[in-house]
């Protein structure tokens, strides 16, 4: 399995960005996906989770209302739609596949990661 991570760049405060994430090999459609995100000198944090189905999702409460992750299964790919970023957002972005159906919250859930798109929020 492999997960490409597309979509980041620099971005002036309150613009937007649609992060892409594609995944080789089958079974897509039955593993939950996430996206997370690594800011300098900080851990990496859950971003946004959604089920295998597409019918759940869940974000982080500092992105609530402004990121929505989904996704297309015919095309293999989970979307991160960031809108209203600011300078907080700033962080290299991964997205992962989930061991299970779900949208995990948790980190250790993932099995399968990206290799990260950076997402730099300045004017």
């Amino acid at each position: 399995v492999q997960l490409q991570a597309s979509g980041g760049g620099l971005v002036q405060p309150g613009g937007s960005l649609r992060l892409s994430c594609a995944a080789s090999g089958r079974a897509f459609s039955t593993y939950g996906m996430g996206w997370f995100r690594q800011a300098p000198g900080k851990e990496r944090e859950f971003v946004a989770g959604i089920s295998a189905s597409g019918d759940n999702t869940y974000s982080a409460d500092s992105v609530k209302g402004r990121f929505t992750i989904s996704r297309d299964n015919a095309k293999n790919t989970v979307y991160l739609q960031m809108n209203n970023l600011n300078p907080e957002d700033t962080a290299v972005y991964y997205c992962a596949r989930n061991a299970a159906w779900g949208p995990s919250t948790r980190l250790r859930s993932y099995t399968y990661w990206g290799q990260g798109t950076l997402v730099t929020v300045s004017s």
